[in-house]
Protein backbone atom coordinates (compact mmCIF):
# COMPACT_ATOMS: atom_id res chain seq x y z
CA UNK A 1 0.00 0.00 0.00
CA UNK A 2 2.74 2.36 0.93
CA UNK A 3 4.55 1.55 -2.30
CA UNK A 4 1.47 2.35 -4.36
CA UNK A 5 0.93 5.65 -2.58
CA UNK A 6 4.52 6.60 -3.07
CA UNK A 7 4.32 5.82 -6.76
CA UNK A 8 1.19 7.90 -7.06
CA UNK A 9 2.73 10.77 -5.18
CA UNK A 10 5.70 10.73 -7.52
CA UNK A 11 3.54 11.41 -10.56
CA UNK A 12 4.14 14.87 -12.17
CA UNK A 13 1.18 17.19 -11.92
CA UNK A 14 0.15 19.00 -15.15
CA UNK A 15 1.29 22.64 -15.39
CA UNK A 16 -0.42 25.69 -16.85
CA UNK A 17 0.18 26.33 -20.58
CA UNK A 18 3.15 28.64 -21.35
CA UNK A 19 2.39 31.46 -23.80
CA UNK A 20 4.21 31.31 -27.15
CA UNK A 21 5.85 34.70 -26.50
CA UNK A 22 5.98 37.29 -23.79
CA UNK A 23 3.80 40.37 -23.76
CA UNK A 24 4.93 43.25 -26.01
CA UNK A 25 4.13 46.85 -25.20
CA UNK A 26 3.84 49.21 -28.17
CA UNK A 27 3.70 52.96 -28.16
CA UNK A 28 0.10 54.03 -28.81
CA UNK A 29 -0.49 55.84 -32.08
CA UNK A 30 -2.26 59.17 -31.64
CA UNK A 31 -3.77 60.78 -34.69
CA UNK A 32 -2.51 64.31 -35.25
CA UNK A 33 -5.39 66.80 -35.35
CA UNK A 34 -5.87 68.50 -38.68
CA UNK A 35 -5.45 71.95 -37.15
CA UNK A 36 -1.87 71.13 -36.18
CA UNK A 37 -1.07 69.89 -39.67
CA UNK A 38 -2.53 73.06 -41.18
CA UNK A 39 -0.55 75.19 -38.70
CA UNK A 40 2.66 73.37 -39.70
CA UNK A 41 2.03 74.08 -43.35
CA UNK A 42 1.34 77.75 -42.62
CA UNK A 43 4.54 78.05 -40.58
CA UNK A 44 6.58 76.56 -43.44
CA UNK A 45 5.00 79.02 -45.87
CA UNK A 46 5.70 82.01 -43.58
CA UNK A 47 9.28 80.86 -42.99
CA UNK A 48 9.81 80.44 -46.74
CA UNK A 49 8.49 83.95 -47.44
CA UNK A 50 10.69 85.44 -44.70
CA UNK A 51 13.84 83.71 -45.95
CA UNK A 52 13.17 84.32 -49.64
CA UNK A 53 14.36 87.99 -49.75
CA UNK A 54 17.66 87.03 -48.12
CA UNK A 55 18.27 84.03 -50.38
CA UNK A 56 17.18 85.71 -53.65
CA UNK A 57 17.38 89.47 -52.99
CA UNK A 58 17.68 90.51 -56.64
CA UNK A 59 14.72 88.43 -57.81
CA UNK A 60 12.51 89.50 -54.92
CA UNK A 61 13.54 93.13 -55.39
CA UNK A 62 12.77 92.99 -59.10
CA UNK A 63 9.30 91.57 -58.47
CA UNK A 64 8.61 94.13 -55.75
CA UNK A 65 9.68 97.08 -57.91
CA UNK A 66 7.64 95.78 -60.86
CA UNK A 67 4.53 95.46 -58.72
CA UNK A 68 5.06 98.99 -57.33
CA UNK A 69 5.51 100.45 -60.85
CA UNK A 70 2.39 98.71 -62.08
CA UNK A 71 0.41 100.00 -59.09
CA UNK A 72 1.50 103.66 -59.48
CA UNK A 73 2.02 103.99 -63.27
CA UNK A 74 -0.01 101.19 -64.79
CA UNK A 75 1.02 98.81 -67.54
CA UNK A 76 2.57 101.55 -69.71
CA UNK A 77 5.03 102.64 -67.01
CA UNK A 78 5.94 99.03 -66.29
CA UNK A 79 6.58 98.34 -69.99
CA UNK A 80 8.79 101.44 -70.33
CA UNK A 81 10.80 100.49 -67.22
CA UNK A 82 11.36 96.93 -68.46
CA UNK A 83 12.39 98.20 -71.90
CA UNK A 84 15.01 100.47 -70.34
CA UNK A 85 16.25 97.62 -68.11
CA UNK A 86 16.52 95.29 -71.13
CA UNK A 87 18.51 97.90 -73.05
CA UNK A 88 20.88 98.37 -70.10
CA UNK A 89 21.37 94.61 -69.78
CA UNK A 90 22.00 94.31 -73.53
CA UNK A 91 24.65 97.02 -73.46
CA UNK A 92 26.21 95.47 -70.37
CA UNK A 93 26.34 92.04 -72.03
CA UNK A 94 27.89 93.38 -75.25
CA UNK A 95 30.33 95.82 -73.61
CA UNK A 96 31.44 93.86 -70.54
CA UNK A 97 30.57 90.20 -71.22
CA UNK A 98 32.71 88.76 -68.41
CA UNK A 99 31.18 91.04 -65.77
CA UNK A 100 27.68 90.32 -67.11
CA UNK A 101 28.31 86.59 -66.93
CA UNK A 102 29.62 86.69 -63.35
CA UNK A 103 27.05 89.09 -61.90
CA UNK A 104 23.91 88.29 -63.87
CA UNK A 105 23.96 85.16 -66.00
CA UNK A 106 25.60 82.82 -63.48
CA UNK A 107 23.42 84.08 -60.64
CA UNK A 108 20.26 83.48 -62.65
CA UNK A 109 21.57 80.04 -63.58
CA UNK A 110 22.33 79.27 -59.92
CA UNK A 111 18.77 80.13 -58.89
CA UNK A 112 17.32 78.00 -61.64
CA UNK A 113 19.50 74.98 -60.88
CA UNK A 114 18.85 75.31 -57.13
CA UNK A 115 15.11 75.05 -57.70
CA UNK A 116 14.89 72.68 -60.67
CA UNK A 117 17.88 70.33 -60.23
CA UNK A 118 18.90 70.17 -56.58
CA UNK A 119 15.92 71.14 -54.42
CA UNK A 120 13.51 69.11 -56.53
CA UNK A 121 15.59 65.91 -56.44
CA UNK A 122 17.35 66.41 -53.10
CA UNK A 123 15.34 64.03 -50.92
CA UNK A 124 15.11 61.01 -53.28
CA UNK A 125 18.78 61.21 -54.28
CA UNK A 126 20.07 61.44 -50.71
CA UNK A 127 17.74 58.73 -49.45
CA UNK A 128 18.79 56.29 -52.18
CA UNK A 129 22.46 57.22 -51.68
CA UNK A 130 22.18 56.45 -47.97
CA UNK A 131 22.83 59.99 -46.74
CA UNK A 132 19.47 60.49 -44.99
CA UNK A 133 19.17 59.54 -41.33
CA UNK A 134 16.10 58.35 -39.41
CA UNK A 135 15.30 58.59 -35.70
CA UNK A 136 12.00 57.74 -33.99
CA UNK A 137 10.33 57.31 -37.38
CA UNK A 138 11.40 60.80 -38.43
CA UNK A 139 13.73 61.47 -41.36
CA UNK A 140 16.61 63.94 -41.14
CA UNK A 141 18.14 65.33 -44.33
CA UNK A 142 21.21 67.51 -44.90
CA UNK A 143 20.08 71.01 -45.87
CA UNK A 144 21.06 73.00 -48.93
CA UNK A 145 22.40 76.36 -47.76
CA UNK A 146 23.03 77.81 -51.19
CA UNK A 147 24.03 77.18 -54.80
CA UNK A 148 26.59 79.13 -56.78
CA UNK A 149 27.65 78.57 -60.39
CA UNK A 150 31.00 79.04 -62.06
CA UNK A 151 31.62 78.87 -65.78
CA UNK A 152 31.86 75.08 -65.65
CA UNK A 153 30.41 73.73 -62.38
CA UNK A 154 27.79 74.10 -59.65
CA UNK A 155 28.87 74.46 -56.02
CA UNK A 156 26.22 73.32 -53.54
CA UNK A 157 26.78 74.35 -49.91
CA UNK A 158 25.35 71.73 -47.56
CA UNK A 159 24.76 71.58 -43.81
CA UNK A 160 25.07 67.93 -42.83
CA UNK A 161 23.05 66.16 -40.15
CA UNK A 162 24.50 66.08 -36.64
CA UNK A 163 26.04 62.69 -35.95
CA UNK A 164 27.33 62.25 -39.50
CA UNK A 165 30.68 63.31 -40.98
CA UNK A 166 31.93 64.80 -44.26
CA UNK A 167 33.52 61.43 -45.00
CA UNK A 168 30.02 60.02 -45.56
CA UNK A 169 29.65 62.38 -48.54
CA UNK A 170 33.16 61.65 -49.80
CA UNK A 171 32.27 57.95 -49.97
CA UNK A 172 29.10 58.64 -51.99
CA UNK A 173 30.45 60.91 -54.72
CA UNK A 174 29.60 58.43 -57.49
CA UNK A 175 25.99 58.13 -56.34
CA UNK A 176 25.64 61.90 -56.00
CA UNK A 177 27.08 62.53 -59.45
CA UNK A 178 24.69 60.05 -61.09
CA UNK A 179 21.75 61.30 -59.02
CA UNK A 180 22.14 64.89 -60.20
CA UNK A 181 23.25 64.07 -63.76
CA UNK A 182 26.84 65.33 -63.43
CA UNK A 183 30.01 63.78 -64.89
CA UNK A 184 31.58 63.70 -61.43
CA UNK A 185 31.34 65.08 -57.91
CA UNK A 186 33.96 66.53 -55.60
CA UNK A 187 33.50 67.14 -51.87
CA UNK A 188 35.21 70.10 -50.21
CA UNK A 189 35.12 70.14 -46.41
CA UNK A 190 34.44 73.60 -44.95
CA UNK A 191 33.93 72.61 -41.31
CA UNK A 192 32.75 69.79 -39.02
CA UNK A 193 29.20 70.10 -40.38
CA UNK A 194 29.63 72.05 -43.61
CA UNK A 195 30.64 70.69 -47.01
CA UNK A 196 30.57 71.99 -50.57
CA UNK A 197 29.56 69.60 -53.35
CA UNK A 198 31.07 70.53 -56.71
CA UNK A 199 29.17 69.19 -59.75
CA UNK A 200 30.60 69.86 -63.25
CA UNK A 201 27.87 70.66 -65.76
CA UNK A 202 29.83 69.06 -68.60
CA UNK A 203 33.07 67.14 -69.13
CA UNK A 204 35.71 69.82 -69.33
CA UNK A 205 38.37 67.25 -70.26
CA UNK A 206 36.59 65.72 -73.24
CA UNK A 207 38.71 67.53 -75.85
CA UNK A 208 42.43 66.83 -76.34
CA UNK A 209 44.86 69.40 -74.96
CA UNK A 210 47.68 70.67 -77.13
CA UNK A 211 51.21 70.83 -75.75
CA UNK A 212 51.54 73.65 -73.24
CA UNK A 213 54.00 76.51 -73.82
CA UNK A 214 57.50 75.95 -72.49
CA UNK A 215 58.05 78.13 -69.39
CA UNK A 216 61.10 80.35 -69.66
CA UNK A 217 61.99 79.92 -65.98
CA UNK A 218 60.44 76.59 -64.97
CA UNK A 219 59.57 75.86 -61.38
CA UNK A 220 60.82 72.30 -60.90
CA UNK A 221 58.35 71.88 -58.05
CA UNK A 222 55.38 72.94 -60.22
CA UNK A 223 55.81 72.01 -63.88
CA UNK A 224 52.75 72.64 -66.10
CA UNK A 225 51.79 69.31 -67.67
CA UNK A 226 48.05 69.55 -68.32
CA UNK A 227 44.70 70.85 -67.12
CA UNK A 228 42.59 70.07 -64.04
CA UNK A 229 38.85 69.52 -64.29
CA UNK A 230 38.17 73.04 -63.00
CA UNK A 231 40.16 74.57 -65.86
CA UNK A 232 43.25 75.38 -63.79
CA UNK A 233 46.68 74.32 -65.00
CA UNK A 234 47.76 70.95 -63.63
CA UNK A 235 51.27 71.34 -62.25
CA UNK A 236 53.46 68.35 -61.46
CA UNK A 237 56.07 68.43 -58.74
CA UNK A 238 59.37 66.69 -59.53
CA UNK A 239 61.98 68.42 -57.36
CA UNK A 240 61.88 66.85 -53.92
CA UNK A 241 59.75 63.83 -54.76
CA UNK A 242 59.33 60.78 -57.01
CA UNK A 243 56.38 60.19 -59.34
CA UNK A 244 54.80 56.93 -60.51
CA UNK A 245 52.37 57.03 -63.44
CA UNK A 246 50.18 53.93 -63.87
CA UNK A 247 47.90 53.13 -66.79
CA UNK A 248 47.09 50.47 -69.34
CA UNK A 249 48.42 50.58 -72.89
CA UNK A 250 47.07 53.66 -74.64
CA UNK A 251 46.10 55.42 -71.40
CA UNK A 252 48.46 58.33 -72.06
CA UNK A 253 51.53 57.65 -69.94
CA UNK A 254 53.72 59.11 -72.67
CA UNK A 255 51.78 62.38 -72.47
CA UNK A 256 52.67 62.72 -68.79
CA UNK A 257 56.35 61.88 -69.34
CA UNK A 258 56.83 64.17 -72.34
CA UNK A 259 54.84 67.04 -70.83
CA UNK A 260 57.13 66.97 -67.79
CA UNK A 261 60.29 66.77 -69.91
CA UNK A 262 59.08 69.56 -72.19
CA UNK A 263 58.17 71.78 -69.21
CA UNK A 264 61.71 71.52 -67.80
CA UNK A 265 63.54 71.88 -71.14
CA UNK A 266 64.57 75.48 -70.37
CA UNK A 267 66.29 74.23 -67.22
CA UNK A 268 68.00 71.54 -69.30
CA UNK A 269 69.26 74.21 -71.69
CA UNK A 270 70.55 76.28 -68.75
CA UNK A 271 72.42 73.25 -67.41
CA UNK A 272 70.67 73.19 -64.02
CA UNK A 273 68.62 70.07 -64.86
CA UNK A 274 69.25 66.89 -66.82
CA UNK A 275 67.30 63.81 -67.80
CA UNK A 276 68.57 60.22 -67.81
CA UNK A 277 66.16 58.10 -69.84
CA UNK A 278 65.46 54.36 -69.96
CA UNK A 279 63.26 53.22 -72.85
CA UNK A 280 62.90 49.42 -73.13
CA UNK A 281 60.33 49.74 -75.96
CA UNK A 282 62.70 52.00 -77.96
CA UNK A 283 59.63 53.87 -79.20
CA UNK A 284 58.50 56.42 -76.63
CA UNK A 285 61.64 58.27 -75.50
CA UNK A 286 64.03 57.55 -78.35
CA UNK A 287 62.44 60.26 -80.48
CA UNK A 288 63.87 62.98 -78.24
CA UNK A 289 67.16 61.29 -77.47
CA UNK A 290 69.13 64.50 -77.99
CA UNK A 291 67.48 65.96 -74.87
CA UNK A 292 68.90 63.31 -72.55
CA UNK A 293 72.23 63.34 -70.78
CA UNK A 294 72.21 59.53 -70.74
CA UNK A 295 70.04 56.99 -72.52
CA UNK A 296 69.55 53.21 -72.29
CA UNK A 297 67.22 50.83 -74.11
CA UNK A 298 68.18 47.29 -72.98
CA UNK A 299 68.47 45.49 -69.67
CA UNK A 300 72.21 45.63 -69.12
CA UNK A 301 72.67 49.24 -70.15
CA UNK A 302 69.57 50.26 -68.15
CA UNK A 303 70.91 48.70 -64.97
CA UNK A 304 74.29 50.32 -65.60
CA UNK A 305 72.55 53.69 -65.94
CA UNK A 306 70.63 53.17 -62.69
CA UNK A 307 73.76 52.13 -60.80
CA UNK A 308 75.63 55.15 -62.19
CA UNK A 309 72.79 57.34 -60.90
CA UNK A 310 73.09 55.72 -57.47
CA UNK A 311 76.84 56.38 -57.44
CA UNK A 312 76.36 60.04 -58.46
CA UNK A 313 73.65 60.45 -55.81
CA UNK A 314 75.84 58.98 -53.08
CA UNK A 315 78.82 61.12 -54.11
CA UNK A 316 76.66 64.24 -53.90
CA UNK A 317 75.22 63.16 -50.55
CA UNK A 318 78.74 62.69 -49.19
CA UNK A 319 79.64 66.25 -50.22
CA UNK A 320 76.44 67.63 -48.68
CA UNK A 321 76.82 65.78 -45.37
CA UNK A 322 77.13 68.29 -42.54
CA UNK A 323 77.01 71.26 -44.96
CA UNK A 324 73.49 71.52 -46.43
CA UNK A 325 70.17 69.71 -46.22
CA UNK A 326 68.30 71.15 -49.21
CA UNK A 327 69.35 70.78 -52.82
CA UNK A 328 69.47 73.87 -55.03
CA UNK A 329 69.89 73.14 -58.77
CA UNK A 330 73.19 74.45 -60.15
CA UNK A 331 75.38 73.65 -63.13
CA UNK A 332 77.67 71.68 -60.81
CA UNK A 333 74.82 69.79 -59.10
CA UNK A 334 71.96 69.77 -61.61
CA UNK A 335 68.56 68.41 -60.76
CA UNK A 336 68.61 64.88 -62.21
CA UNK A 337 65.45 63.13 -63.35
CA UNK A 338 65.65 59.41 -64.14
CA UNK A 339 62.76 58.67 -66.52
CA UNK A 340 61.79 54.98 -66.51
CA UNK A 341 59.32 53.96 -69.18
CA UNK A 342 57.80 50.50 -68.58
CA UNK A 343 59.65 50.00 -65.30
CA UNK A 344 58.15 46.50 -64.97
CA UNK A 345 60.48 45.34 -67.77
CA UNK A 346 63.39 45.70 -65.34
CA UNK A 347 61.67 44.65 -62.09
CA UNK A 348 59.49 41.72 -63.22
CA UNK A 349 59.66 40.77 -66.90
CA UNK A 350 63.36 40.65 -67.77
CA UNK A 351 64.48 37.01 -68.12
CA UNK A 352 67.76 37.56 -66.24
CA UNK A 353 67.18 37.31 -62.50
CA UNK A 354 70.39 39.17 -61.73
CA UNK A 355 69.27 42.10 -63.90
CA UNK A 356 65.95 42.25 -62.05
CA UNK A 357 67.66 42.14 -58.65
CA UNK A 358 70.18 44.87 -59.51
CA UNK A 359 67.52 47.09 -61.07
CA UNK A 360 65.22 46.75 -58.06
CA UNK A 361 68.05 47.52 -55.64
CA UNK A 362 69.08 50.61 -57.62
CA UNK A 363 65.51 51.94 -57.90
CA UNK A 364 64.93 51.35 -54.17
CA UNK A 365 68.11 53.25 -53.32
CA UNK A 366 67.24 56.19 -55.57
CA UNK A 367 63.64 56.50 -54.35
CA UNK A 368 64.57 56.20 -50.68
CA UNK A 369 67.63 58.50 -50.65
CA UNK A 370 67.56 60.72 -53.73
CA UNK A 371 65.00 63.41 -52.97
CA UNK A 372 67.09 65.55 -50.62
CA UNK A 373 70.10 65.69 -52.97
CA UNK A 374 68.25 66.50 -56.20
CA UNK A 375 67.53 63.10 -57.76
CA UNK A 376 64.02 62.20 -58.92
CA UNK A 377 62.60 59.00 -60.42
CA UNK A 378 59.75 59.53 -62.89
CA UNK A 379 58.46 56.04 -63.74
CA UNK A 380 55.65 54.65 -65.90
CA UNK A 381 53.94 51.32 -65.26
CA UNK A 382 51.04 49.28 -66.63
CA UNK A 383 50.33 46.86 -63.78
CA UNK A 384 50.50 48.18 -60.18
CA UNK A 385 50.43 44.81 -58.41
CA UNK A 386 53.10 44.11 -55.79
CA UNK A 387 54.53 41.15 -57.69
CA UNK A 388 55.21 43.48 -60.62
CA UNK A 389 56.58 46.44 -58.63
CA UNK A 390 56.86 46.01 -54.88
CA UNK A 391 58.47 49.46 -54.58
CA UNK A 392 55.41 51.54 -55.42
CA UNK A 393 55.10 52.82 -51.84
CA UNK A 394 58.50 54.51 -52.26
CA UNK A 395 56.89 56.89 -54.77
CA UNK A 396 55.20 59.70 -52.76
CA UNK A 397 53.24 61.02 -55.78
CA UNK A 398 51.19 58.76 -58.01
CA UNK A 399 49.04 59.31 -61.08
CA UNK A 400 46.26 56.89 -61.99
CA UNK A 401 45.36 56.93 -65.67
CA UNK A 402 42.94 54.39 -67.17
CA UNK A 403 43.23 51.08 -65.28
CA UNK A 404 41.96 47.56 -65.92
CA UNK A 405 40.39 46.76 -62.56
CA UNK A 406 38.60 48.69 -59.83
CA UNK A 407 40.90 47.27 -57.14
CA UNK A 408 43.92 48.84 -58.86
CA UNK A 409 42.65 52.35 -58.09
CA UNK A 410 43.33 51.96 -54.37
CA UNK A 411 46.66 50.28 -55.15
CA UNK A 412 47.80 53.42 -56.93
CA UNK A 413 46.13 56.31 -55.08
CA UNK A 414 45.71 54.76 -51.65
CA UNK A 415 42.91 53.15 -49.70
CA UNK A 416 39.53 54.79 -50.17
CA UNK A 417 40.45 56.67 -53.36
CA UNK A 418 37.82 54.86 -55.42
CA UNK A 419 35.16 55.56 -52.77
CA UNK A 420 36.01 59.25 -53.12
CA UNK A 421 35.34 59.25 -56.84
CA UNK A 422 38.63 58.21 -58.49
CA UNK A 423 37.02 55.81 -60.95
CA UNK A 424 40.11 55.36 -63.09
CA UNK A 425 38.87 51.95 -64.21
CA UNK A 426 35.85 53.65 -65.86
CA UNK A 427 37.78 56.21 -67.93
CA UNK A 428 36.75 56.16 -71.58
CA UNK A 429 39.45 54.59 -73.81
CA UNK A 430 38.85 57.52 -76.18
CA UNK A 431 40.25 59.92 -73.56
CA UNK A 432 44.01 59.25 -73.37
CA UNK A 433 45.81 61.34 -70.80
CA UNK A 434 42.80 61.59 -68.48
CA UNK A 435 43.46 60.40 -64.95
CA UNK A 436 43.27 61.14 -61.25
CA UNK A 437 45.82 62.62 -58.87
CA UNK A 438 45.86 63.68 -55.24
CA UNK A 439 46.81 67.28 -54.67
CA UNK A 440 48.58 68.41 -51.52
CA UNK A 441 46.29 69.17 -48.61
CA UNK A 442 43.28 67.24 -49.87
CA UNK A 443 42.40 63.53 -49.67
CA UNK A 444 39.96 63.89 -52.56
CA UNK A 445 41.40 62.83 -55.95
CA UNK A 446 41.27 65.44 -58.70
CA UNK A 447 40.47 64.58 -62.30
CA UNK A 448 43.12 65.86 -64.74
CA UNK A 449 44.23 65.50 -68.35
CA UNK A 450 47.82 65.59 -69.55
CA UNK A 451 48.65 67.61 -72.65
CA UNK A 452 49.41 65.68 -75.83
CA UNK A 453 52.98 66.24 -77.01
CA UNK A 454 53.24 65.42 -80.72
CA UNK A 455 56.36 64.47 -82.68
CA UNK A 456 56.51 68.03 -84.00
CA UNK A 457 56.41 69.34 -80.41
CA UNK A 458 59.26 67.01 -79.45
CA UNK A 459 61.28 68.22 -82.47
CA UNK A 460 60.67 71.82 -81.48
CA UNK A 461 61.61 71.10 -77.85
CA UNK A 462 64.82 69.33 -78.91
CA UNK A 463 65.78 72.14 -81.29
CA UNK A 464 65.07 74.78 -78.63
CA UNK A 465 67.10 72.95 -76.01
CA UNK A 466 69.98 72.64 -78.49
CA UNK A 467 69.80 76.36 -79.25
CA UNK A 468 68.79 75.88 -82.90
CA UNK A 469 65.06 76.53 -82.55
CA UNK A 470 63.29 79.59 -83.82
Amino acid sequence: MLGRKSAGAAQVQPTAPVPAQSFRFATPVVQTPGVFILAGWMWRLVRFLLVLPFRFPVAVGTVAVSVALWYFTGWLGLAVAWSIADAVLLVWWRRWPRSFRDRVALRVLAGWRWAWIYQRHWQPVLVVAGLAESYLERQYLPRIRGVTCSAWADRVRVRIVAGTSPADFQKRVTELAHGFGAPSCRVEVRGPRDVVLEFPRYDTLADPIDALPIPEEPDLAALPVGVCEDGEVWTLRLHGTHVLTVGVTGAGKGSVLWSAIRAMSSAITAGIAEVWAIDPKRMELSYGRALFARYADDGESAVALLEAAVAAMQERAERYAGRQRIHTPTTRDPFTVIVLDEVAFLTAYHPDRDIRRRAENAIATLTSQGRSVGFCVLAALQDPRKEVLNLRNLFPDKIALRLDEASQVDMVLGEGARDRGANAHLIDPELPGVGFVKLEGSPVPVRVRAAFVSDADIDHTTATAAGTGE
